[in-house]
């Protein structure tokens, strides 16, 4: 394939790919747009593959690239979906780890390069390396928190907050050497000493960070990941690379800011260290004396909801993990066909990454109309007869609003304890990710429908058809 073909079938990519991100960011528009990427995509490869540079290696270039397509099938048919946030970590740590290959492999490869375009090909180099090593183990935490192999809780070591600041000057100081080495063909120990500060970086960037700051950190990551991509672009001189790095670099530090937003936190502080860090007796401790809660059985649940006028809808990562999407929705179907007004209210933190809550619904096929943001709906709460939560805490935590030294305090919330009724759906009075005890269990107006929620949903399901 010409030149010129693989730099037009670039550019055709690179419109896919912006129109991907457009397709996206609407629920409706979201299955259009993975077709647009994946399209996009398949165009990007076939160029590669049959472009000039690579024509000499084609078939061990197919090879390797049959052998992830097939690790990548496996995974996609194993995985759960309440294991999708832990996976979307563990590939970003990919990306990163690909990201340090190239840059030493360019590193330590021959180069024609001379004077200031040498100097500029060397920092490429460092800079691409330092993001791709900080992804790569920043990444590999974020998979062991969200898998549950590492505590959800912030782990802090002492004066992190100056250990990150001694690693970052550290760091800039160990560019300058490696520059001025590099100019004479040495370096390698300096590239080599770098690498492992920025993995010890990452390490400690994300153990830092609470339970509740997780979706914020996957997109965070998800951006790093697009920045370590590009950078490995302008290593190559691929400007496909830089473009779609660029591309998903600066769309997932939007998703971070919208997430942090969504959050009322600043995002060097999550940074810094995420909810839980001062956790304080009076608003999160379990041994406080909340009083009793008031559960519900399935007849008395089931004739709330067939009286009710309004009915709203809370999930949470519970509902993800008993798979409880699809009947939430055959209820909702007996629901509007008895003409009672059902909606889903969705929080933009709700679950382990972004739009968790959103994918979930979809697969169930639930028309994106009745799915509404905590925008939308959070003023007509007082309205509502009963809103039912099922696996969700932290998003429905009024203590975020009403108790200044509760450790989420600030975070905007899901204000269902104003509806007539709110029924609970959980396993356990067990608190959530952020390991705050939340409130809501023990107001006057609110019931515990204690269980797996897929079975209690199947028998709330059964008696309301009947």
């Amino acid at each position: 394939m010409s030149g010129g073909l693989v730099s037009v079938s670039y550019i055709g990519a690179t419109i896919l790919f912006i129109l991907t991100l457009g397709g996206l960011s609407n629920q409706k528009t979201a299955r259009r747009g993975n077709i647009y990427g994946i399209v996009g995509m398949s165009i990007a490869i076939l160029a590669t593959v049959l472009g000039l540079e690579v024509s000499s290696n084609v078939w061990l270039v197919i090879i390797t690239m049959g052998l992830g397509g097939v690790v990548g099938l496996t995974l996609a048919k194993k995985i759960e979906m309440t294991q999708m946030p832990e996976l979307v970590a563990i590939l970003h740590s990919l990306v990163g780890l690909a990201a340090v290959i190239v840059g030493y492999v360019n590193f330590l490869g021959d180069s024609s390069l001379v004077g200031v375009e040498k100097t500029i090909h060397e920092a490429e180099i460092y800079v691409g390396v330092l993001i791709g090593a900080v992804t790569f183990s920043g990444s590999i935490i974020a998979f062991g928190k969200l898998s549950g192999k590492i505590s959800g809780n912030p782990m802090l070591i002492p004066g992190h907050h100056w250990y990150n600041l001694a690693l970052l000057l550290v760091t800039i100081w160990i560019g300058t050497q490696f520059i001025h080495a590099a100019e004479t063909g040495e370096g390698a120990f300096a590239l080599f000493v770098m690498t492992i500060f920025a993995i010890a970086f990452g390490v400690n960037m994300v153990m830092a960070i609470g339970g509740a700051d997780m979706p914020v950190i996957v997109s965070m990551l998800n951006s790093y990941s697009g920045w370590a991509a590009s950078a490995t672009g302008f290593m190559l001189s691929n400007d496909l690379l830089i473009v779609v790095g660029a591309l998903v670099g600066s769309s997932g530090a939007i998703l971070s800011y919208i997430m942090c937003r969504a959050m009322n936190r600043k995002f060097i502080s999550v940074i810094a260290g995420g909810f839980g860090t001062e956790t304080s007796s009076t608003s999160s401790g379990a041994e406080v004396d909340r009083g009793d809660v008031d559960p519900i059985e399935t007849d008395e649940f089931s004739n709330l909801l067939l009286n009710a006028k309004k009915v709203m809808i809370i999930p949470g990562y519970g509902m993800a993990v008993a798979q409880a999407q699809h009947t939430m929705f055959e209820i909702t179907k007996v629901l509007r066909k008895k003409k009672i007004n059902v909606r889903f209210g969705i929080h933009p933190v709700a679950g382990r990454m972004p739009g968790h809550m959103n994918v979930l619904l979809a697969e169930a096929k639930v028309p994106y109309d009745i799915v509404c943001g905590m925008d939308e709906i959070n003023d007509d709460f007082s309205e509502i007869d009963v809103s039912v939560i099922i696996g969700a805490n932290d998003i429905v935590n009024p203590s975020a609003l009403d108790d200044p030294n509760s450790p989420i305090a600030g975070m905007p919330v899901l204000e269902c304890w104003k509806s007539k009724t709110s029924v609970v759906l959980k396993r356990s009075m067990a608190t959530g990710y952020a390991g705050v005890q939340n409130p809501l269990f023990f107001k006057d107006n609110t019931r515990m429908y204690f269980g797996d929620a897929k079975k209690s949903l199947d028998a709330v399901l059964q008696a309301i058809s009947t």
